[in-house]
């Protein structure tokens, strides 16, 4: 685990924006992951959904809460499809719209696909942002995508109160490398390949009590695609992936214990922060959206006693654009840190196991 501290005497992290313009951040009463609906409020809207109708070729639905819908074209390709937007996270127009594709494609790469193409989801409050503003958005995304080796080929806008912005992500895997967040086995290891603390650095810069080495830091990790995910798709020692975004880690490793109907044991000490995310939780910079994931899913956590405020809220912090839960072998995890170090993962570590049980995650 990294604690280190901030540096003494840096300056807050300013954004670039327009003087005449308010804060992107300002204009939204979320921002990131961290707009999602509470887990227990979307379980009870998804509850009242009438049951689908099987699909001889949906090979993925929404029966297991997974990050992404999954299409049998023929017996060599599958389409993968998603959508993701949220509010701004950051003030730079063009690091807002980076962060949001990123997070965005994350999705495709989870399930074990290779993006082909996206479309953008926009909505503005147009008198109140100027055309540049927005056009740097789009022009962030844009740039994402072209990363990613995929065109932004079309999408849609409306006239809205807070600033949105998002993709639908398209992509395509063999049906046979889909890797569901239902399929981890008793024995496997757990490896995270990105740091917490997204949220944490999110309502620290939004207080202005972000330094600009944290903000830098932020804007490395929101940012980096999960291109490793098709990679470790082909891998049959890898059983199951997942994101770990806005539910925090508590959250999606519940889902996983859920889905497949055993239990994980998460090594706290072992889970790579962002550098200084310790400190700062310690002051109080922690999201809303924290208290709210604990709420949804707290009564399926054990091993963290009642007054572990401080891990509880890194453990439930909401990650945007975070970085790939995977379940593997354990003669795998070397080849999974090296895939993910390869793409840019250089924190990612192994922070648990799946053990036999019922849907409880064990902190440790």
């Amino acid at each position: 685990m990294n604690t280190s501290t901030e540096h003494d005497g840096s300056q807050p992290a300013k954004a670039a924006v327009s003087p005449t313009e308010p804060r992107l951040t300002s204009l939204a009463h979320g921002g990131g992951c961290g707009c999602k609906i509470a887990p227990g409020v979307l379980s009870e809207l998804l509850a009242a959904m009438p049951a689908v109708q099987p699909y001889a070729n949906l090979l993925v639905g929404t029966e297991t809460a997974d990050d992404a819908a999954v299409y049998k074209i023929n017996d060599q390709q599958a389409l993968i499809a998603t959508t993701d937007f949220f509010m701004p996270i950051v003030d730079d127009p063009f690091d807002f719209g980076r962060i949001a594709a990123t997070n965005a494609l994350s999705d495709v790469y989870a399930m074990g696909g290779t993006p082909i193409l996206a479309l953008a989801i926009v909505g503005m409050p147009i008198n109140v942002l100027s055309t540049r503003t927005i056009g740097e958005v789009l022009r962030g995304g844009q740039a994402v995508c072209q990363e990613a080796g995929i065109p932004v080929a079309g999408g849609h806008s409306i006239d809205s109160v807070e600033p949105i912005y998002g993709l639908v992500a398209l992509g395509l895997a063999h049906p046979d490398q889909i890797r569901r967040n239902s399929n981890v086995r008793v024995g496997d290891r757990l490896v995270l390949t990105k740091p917490l603390g997204v949220g944490v650095f999110s309502a620290a810069f939004k207080k202005e009590q972000l330094d600009q080495q944290g903000y830098e830091a932020m804007i490395r990790s929101t940012t980096l695609l999960n291109r490793a995910g098709p990679q470790l798709a082909s891998m049959d020692s890898v059983h199951a992936m997942t994101d770990v975004t806005g539910f925090g880690l508590l959250g999606h490793a519940h889902e996983m214990a859920r889905a497949a109907g055993v239990s994980i044991r998460l090594h706290k000490d072992s889970v790579p922060l962002l550098d200084g995310v310790f400190e700062l939780a310690q002051r109080g910079m922690v999201t809303g959206a924290s208290g709210r994931n604990w709420n949804a899913y707290g009564s399926s956590v054990t091993g963290l006693p009642q007054g572990d405020l401080l891990w509880r809220s890194l453990l439930t912090d909401p990650q945007t654009s975070g970085g790939l839960l995977v379940s593997c072998s354990p003669d795998a995890v070397d080849e999974v840190l090296r895939l993910a170090s390869q793409h840019g993962s250089t924190q990612a570590a192994v922070v648990g196991e799946v053990v036999a049980g019922a849907g409880i995650v064990d902190v440790v």
